[in-house]
């Protein structure tokens, strides 16, 4: 196992040694009494070779899931997962997930005599996650529908699909929201990106409308990521949890397709790529239906099926032990992989996620040899994030304690190791009065609250706390932000700075003894704060107005009263 390249070494002599890391108390109260070590000792476990990368539904998996069970139990949580026949719960929720590989794709573009083969990787990417019996999926001759943005949106009173029957046909949609091109329209508030822009509400939604298939327009600028992102990522077998009826939340074919390839396709329909895009800013905007056009794509599914779990564990309030104040962070990460130019093939993950999954047993632990508070607190170390959050999209639609009764929650991905900073960043700040919370505890560390710094590339939406908050339920997520405050300042953000760039999803995320937890420590204080506050308080957070996730809140409203 090779160490990544320490902070000290950064620091030019500046070390920060292993028995200092057991004496680290954050500077604004003694209790909780986060501990640096523990923090140090679970990555280094968590990320160590032996552990594989950490991969779902590997040898791995059971390491990892005993590692956490007896974490948890020492910490003095009770296993929280799938109830049994005799009333007692296991540690773990069975996740049943699908996998699906497409195989031998073809597909081509035609609108009149002009035709344009798609190669998958190149012009196209596609793939399904709806379960098919036969293995195969044809569709021959699709019409094309151009459907703007693919919004339906009745609280911003925005419809894109106009009442238009779209069953069996194929959408054509731009990435990202109307007010990415504009931000001063604030349809979709702004600049940031709202759920709506996501790739995955698309597909959603057009399943919801009856089409057979979507062809996403890749921009890289509203997506935030190049070409090679979509390819690398969607040309791997996808994923998928059991649904009662997948067609209501899947089509047959979700693709992307790149934008040169859009602007022939339009043309040669007799329409204006560009023009229909700035009118698709509009909520008068209609569907346009691409005349003579029609998509030819086929291809063979090799699906099976999967078992992984997440690890869930729970300290029971003494008062009102049916409401849940939630805590997560996902354990998995990549497995093994190919091996890098040092022979490397195990993906440690040891920043992420490791060092989330290490936060979320200290503030078990914390909670644990605390005075029990009267709401319960559940600890959930989900499976799949990296496979697109399926353990936690899992426990959104099965949860194991009412949805309707959880307070809300805190996420945990990817934890500061670099230091002390002068801000703690909210993503997706201003959907919910959980930023009020937080900004109160963290300027009473004497931080300050910095907003997401690049709200339009949604990240919000891409770790596990969003598959709750889809559903109704509050959840945080915030990590540092601003300026290191202790020097060497350069020497830290080369650290971050080159995890970013060379280690991130790279076999080089590795433990190192020598980073700094006094940042994540203080992090930790907030969440944990909050959340012993709201734990022994009648409060509920709500969505602030205008919030997507509002409207699923609302539902539930009576069970809370």
């Amino acid at each position: 196992m090779r160490l990544t390249l320490s902070l000290a070494a950064l620091m030019s002599g500046v070390a920060l040694s292993t028995m200092s890391l057991a004496t680290m108390a954050v500077a604004q109260s003694s209790e909780p009494a986060f501990d640096a070590a523990k923090l140090s000792e679970h990555i280094r476990i968590l990320a160590d070779d032996s552990f594989e990368g950490r991969g779902i539904a590997t040898e791995a998996e059971p390491k990892v899931v005993k590692y956490l069970s007896e974490q948890y139990a020492a910490a003095g949580f009770e296993p929280g997962g799938d109830l049994q026949a005799d009333g007692s719960r296991l540690w773990t929720q069975a996740v049943t997930l699908n996998r699906f590989e497409v195989e031998d794709f073809k597909a081509q573009l035609k609108v009149g005599d002009w035709t344009l083969p798609l190669a998958q990787g190149e012009q196209i990417v596609a793939s399904t996650r709806l379960p098919n019996a036969s293995g195969h999926v044809m569709l021959m001759n699709a019409p094309l529908v151009f459907v703007g943005y693919g919004i339906h949106a009745p609280e911003r009173n925005w419809d894109d699909f106009k009442g238009m029957d779209l069953k069996g046909k194929i959408l054509v949609v731009l990435v990202n929201d109307a007010d990415f091109e504009d931000p001063t329209l604030d349809t979709f508030g702004g600049k940031a990106m709202t759920y709506y822009g996501r790739w995955t509400y698309k597909y959603e939604e057009a399943a919801r409308q009856g089409a057979a298939g979507v062809l996403i327009v890749h921009e890289t600028a509203p997506a935030s990521y190049g070409w090679g992102t979509v390819r690398n990522s969607w040309t791997a077998p996808q994923f998928d949890i059991e649904r009662t009826d997948p067609s209501k939340d899947r089509v047959a074919m979700e693709a992307w397709i790149q934008r040169d390839v859009a602007v022939q396709m339009f043309q040669h329909a007799g329409l204006d790529f560009e023009a229909l895009k700035l009118q698709a800013r509009s909520r008068d905007f209609r569907p346009v239906e691409l005349t003579g056009a029609g998509l030819n794509a086929m291809f063979d599914l090799k699906t099976d099926r999967i078992e992984s779990h997440n690890v869930v564990a729970r300290l029971p309030g003494t008062t009102h032990p049916d409401e849940t104040i939630l805590y997560t962070a996902h354990w998995d990460h990549i497995g093994v992989g190919t091996p890098d130019a040092n022979g490397d093939a195990i993906f440690n993950g040891a920043v992420d996620n490791a060092s989330g999954t290490a936060g979320l047993l200290e503030i078990a632990r914390v909670f644990g040899a605390a005075p029990r508070a009267q709401r319960s607190i559940v600890a959930i170390s989900f499976t799949g994030e990296e496979s697109g959050l399926l353990g936690s999209t899992y426990y959104a639609a099965n949860p194991l304690y009412p949805l309707a009764k959880t307070v809300g929650g805190f996420n945990m991905d990817s934890a500061n190791v670099y230091g002390r900073t002068t801000a703690m960043s909210i993503i997706g700040f201003g959907q919910s009065d959980l930023d009020e919370r937080v900004t109160a505890e963290v300027e009473a560390q004497g931080r300050v609250i910095e907003p997401d710094g690049n709200t339009q590339a949604g990240y919000y939406f891409r770790s596990d706390h969003f598959p709750l908050a889809k559903e109704g339920v509050p959840m945080a997520y915030a990590e540092s932000g601003g300026s290191f405050r202790d020097a060497p300042i350069e020497a830290r953000i080369a650290a971050r700075d080159e995890y970013t760039a060379k280690r991130y999803h790279q076999a080089d995320d590795e433990w190192s003894a020598d980073w700094d937890y006094r940042g994540q420590m203080e992090d930790l204080t907030v969440y944990y704060d909050i959340g012993r506050a709201l734990a022994d308080s009648r409060d509920w957070p709500q969505w602030k107005s205008g919030s997507e996730f509002g409207p699923a809140r609302a539902v539930s409203a009576a069970e809370r009263e």
